[in-house]
């Protein structure tokens, strides 16, 4: 049984190689750097993340082409992992964007922002429902229906020892400051142990 498992871990490892090169090569034009390039980025147990919001028309440019989602109450958030632990990673994230009055606002699919009707207006999270809107109708696909909210997104399910990998989290809220990401969700592929919780504050470009 041990030798059964730890082939179908070998698998799912290669898989992941190739789909994190599948990925890249989906990419043109966008390369973040290294997690700990970045001023707003932790380390703990050997495992990098920074997290960066995308809101200024630069950065909306280099991600998304034509479309800033920031303009139609949607804050992307990259997150950029390295994993130098020495063991593969199961990656079942959870992202929250927290406001400095501790409310938490859970991500939106990719597979729901390209279909917001982004003529509602979305409230910052102080004082109001910090859930608007959270689930979208399927009906017709709005503005923000560009390949590079989905394929950007934040897919892996697994990071091999010494990858990395990134991708983005939508948010249905306007970025307040001092805001922070709450990731959980990172385990040991092997033994399933949970990795402690990291929060990243989001700071934007001055």
């Amino acid at each position: 049984m041990r030798r059964v498992a730890l082939f179908v871990l070998a698998m799912t490892v290669l898989l992941s190689i190739a789909a994190v090169a599948g990925d890249d090569k989906d990419r043109p034009g966008f390369s973040p750097g290294a997690a700990s390039s970045y001023p707003n980025h932790q380390s703990m147990d050997k495992i990098t993340l920074a997290a960066v919001p995308y809101v200024t028309e630069d950065q909306a440019k280099q991600a998304f082409g034509k479309v800033n989602p920031a303009q139609h109450g949607v804050t992307p958030v990259l997150l950029i992992l390295e994993n130098n632990t020495g063991k593969a990673l199961r990656l079942d994230l959870r992202a929250e964007l927290v406001d400095p009055g501790n409310r938490h606002l859970e991500a939106t699919p990719a597979s729901d922002v390209i279909y917001l009707d982004t003529n509602i207006k979305r409230p910052k999270l102080p004082g109001q429902s910090p859930y608007p809107n959270p689930f979208p109708k399927k009906q017709k696909k709005g503005p923000l229906n560009t390949w590079e909210i989905e394929g950007r997104a934040f897919a892996p399910k697994m990071l091999p020892a010494g990858e990395s990998a990134n991708g983005f989290f939508y948010f249905q809220t306007e970025l307040i400051p001092g805001s922070h990401l709450y990731l959980t969700g990172i385990k040991d592929a092997g033994t399933g142990k949970d990795y402690f919780y990291f929060e990243v504050p989001l700071e934007t470009p001055k």
